[in-house]
């Protein structure tokens, strides 16, 4: 029994020693690893603390701009009798943006072609009827899209050719349609076909009753989140004078007329945020986080008159469309203070929708940017700076023979008259305006002579610009007045309006000089300047020097009411008023010489003892009527009688 015991024995002191063999074993391997770990841990914290720093910053910190808002623009309402009200024309306002989650979407097909019909067919159809109205072939379809350029047949059809012909357009624009739809829904289909994909954006600037019917769309994986995007309540009217936000690169910004000119104030100042975030998702703004608030851009208040405006351009673009012209401009100004009361060209486009233009020309402002030889209305100019000079009076008389010849120059400059009137005989300088005898204009320059003619020329402000608050500003070409040996030809010539060039806005400014008593007024868009802070600067007329007298300018203003009431533009008059004013009728300079095209003019003011306004009336090749007298005067006439209506002025007569 001892034997046996003595052998339990030693077997257990064998069993202790293996156990003890195997802690020792663990015990080394962990504190190796807690050695490797420490020396790991050492490491990092000696060589790469700042980049698990930066890691762990991104992961906390929150670091965005903020978007600052940008500020409006307001045009006014107002009349002598009532308060100022103030109409946003530039505003901003929540659009929908549309994405989709094409993983969502079961049949990307049926969905395509739910967002053709809703953004785009309506307006395939309208852009291939607009084609086909236009091409040569189907012309005997449509003869009221079609101008008589001299050049093309007449295409006569009969009953049977006239129905062949109709059948072959349907079938033409249906087969275009199809195509047209085809391709639009492929791009639909490109983003909405990825089964994978999470998202892919489909449209910007969604109006709400276009998303109505997206959301109506039976299926899901279409969602949207609205956005803040530029606004212009009043779509077409006055768009060049306002331009429009576009995109530069990545980034909006301010694009021609007033949103580019004040692009800087108009913006504000973007502000930005860094802080950390909480487990909650709370920012903290603490020790070096910083945080700078947004400033919102300034607000523009405008001169601009919106019953004035809204009717100079709405009757503008009718009248252009009845005569056939190719354009049009209306500037309404206080020929006082320089402040501009209605600016419209025509043809405009929607500054909503800046990228459907077929042109990109149309963003330019023709008022401020198309220089023109401004033909007769020029007259006014050159009579105005040989009285005020003394070398004429409107009684002084010089004899007409229809023509005139120049020194240096073999050919008879004469009246547009000549061919059915011949010479008018002893006149003088009233007639002079009132006929528009272009012999007379270069009797007067010849009186004044060359040298002063040019520095009165550049008194009225041409060969400068006007600096108006406007981006793209034009200016006038009058070279041939300012060579150091002027040739006698171009001088007769600058003198009734040919041969120089000025932009509609420097011609109305030159007006205001004679309705205002002789002072040059600056033109301006801006009455005030809004800030975010409450404060405002207020836009002060600014007088940039006198041009003529008081008593030359009350004289030629007597002047341009006898062309209103006996001359040629009777059809300017307003019943009870005395109305100032002047037609031109321009010829269109070409290659090597003058083209058959012309442009029509008027310019004036009223009533002409305190005028309320000056305004400019432009048609570009009108053609279905030869003289201004006729097209730009009675539009005049029209537009003067609703602003003194409007301005309940008291009639004189």
């Amino acid at each position: 029994m001892i034997y046996r015991g003595s052998g339990k024995k030693r077997k257990r002191k064998q069993g202790n020693k293996n156990k003890n063999s195997r802690l020792n074993i663990l015990i080394t391997i962990i504190f190796l690893f807690g050695f490797a770990l420490m020396a790991r841990l050492a490491y990092l914290q000696l060589f790469k603390s700042d980049l698990y720093i930066a890691l762990a910053n991104d992961q906390h910190l929150v670091n965005n701009e903020i978007e600052a808002m940008r500020g409006r623009i307001f045009i006014q309402d107002k009349s002598e009798n009532t308060e100022v009200d103030l109409y946003p024309i530039a505003t901003n306002k929540d659009f929908a943006f549309l994405y989709a989650i094409p993983k969502k979407i079961k049949n990307p097909d049926y969905v395509a072609n739910e967002l053709y019909k809703i953004f785009d067919e309506t307006r395939v159809v309208e852009e291939l009827d607009e084609e086909l109205k236009a091409d040569e072939y189907f012309k005997a379809l449509f003869p009221e899209e079609w101008e008589d350029d001299g050049e093309s047949e007449e295409v006569a059809l009969n009953v049977q050719e006239y129905e062949e012909l109709k059948e072959f357009y349907e079938i033409k624009k249906e087969a275009e349609l199809k195509i047209r739809k085809i391709e639009a829904v492929e791009s639909y289909m490109a983003r909405l076909n990825k089964p994978d994909d999470p998202y892919e954006p489909i449209k910007k600037k969604v109006e709400d009753e276009d998303l109505e019917k997206v959301l109506a769309i039976d299926t899901e994986g279409l969602d949207y989140m609205y956005e803040k995007h530029r606004y212009y309540p009043e779509k077409n009217y006055g768009s060049q004078l306002i331009g429009f936000v576009g995109y530069q690169g990545d980034e909006e910004a301010g694009r021609y007329g007033l949103e580019g000119f004040f692009d800087e104030e108009l913006s504000g100042r973007r502000g930005f945020i860094k802080a950390e975030r909480a487990a909650n998702g709370d920012l903290i703004i603490i020790n070096d986080r910083e945080y700078e608030e947004a400033r919102d851009g300034s607000s523009l208040i405008l001169t601009i008159d919106r019953s004035i405006q809204y009717v100079a351009c709405k009757r503008l673009e009718e009248e252009a469309m009845r005569y056939g012209a190719d354009g049009g401009t209306v500037i309404v100004m206080e020929p006082n203070t320089g402040a501009i009361l209605a600016m419209c060209s025509w043809p405009d486009y929607d500054p909503n929708h800046y990228n459907e233009v077929d042109d990109t020309n149309v963003y330019n402002n023709p008022a401020i940017f198309d220089a023109y030889e401004p033909g007769s209305i020029f007259k006014t100019i050159t009579l105005a700076a040989a009285i005020d000079d003394g070398v004429i009076e409107p009684e002084t008389t010089y004899f007409d023979k229809g023509y005139d010849m120049v020194e240096g120059w073999d050919k008879p400059i004469k009246n547009s008259d000549y061919e059915t009137h011949g010479g008018h005989g002893n006149v003088d300088m009233k007639t002079v305006l009132e006929e528009s005898l272009n012999t007379g204009t270069i009797f007067a320059v010849e009186e004044l002579g060359y040298e002063k003619f040019s520095k009165y020329v550049r008194k009225f402000g041409f060969g400068e610009k006007t600096g108006i608050e406007l981006e793209t500003e034009g200016v006038s070409n009058i070279e041939n007045l300012l060579r150091t040996t002027m040739r006698p030809v171009e001088i007769a010539t600058a003198s009734f309006g040919q041969g120089i060039t000025a932009t509609p806005l420097q011609i109305i400014s030159a007006y205001s000089v004679i309705a205002n008593g002789g002072m040059l007024i600056k033109p301006h868009l801006v009455a005030e300047i809004v800030n975010p802070d409450g404060t405002i600067f207020k836009t002060q007329p600014a007088q940039l020097g006198r041009v003529v007298s008081e008593r030359t300018a009350l004289l030629v203003s007597g002047m341009l009411v006898n062309v209103v009431d006996g001359g040629h533009a009777t059809l300017a008059a307003v019943d009870g008023y005395y109305v100032a004013g002047k037609t031109g009728t321009a010829q269109v300079a070409g290659v090597g010489g003058y083209s058959n095209k012309t442009i029509h003019s008027f310019v004036g003011f009223a009533p002409v003892d305190d005028p309320k306004f000056v305004m400019l009336v432009k048609l570009d090749d009108p053609k279905s009527v030869e003289y201004s007298a006729s097209s730009a005067a009675p539009l005049f006439g029209e537009l003067a009688e609703f602003i003194l209506n409007y301005y309940q002025v008291d009639k004189e007569r």
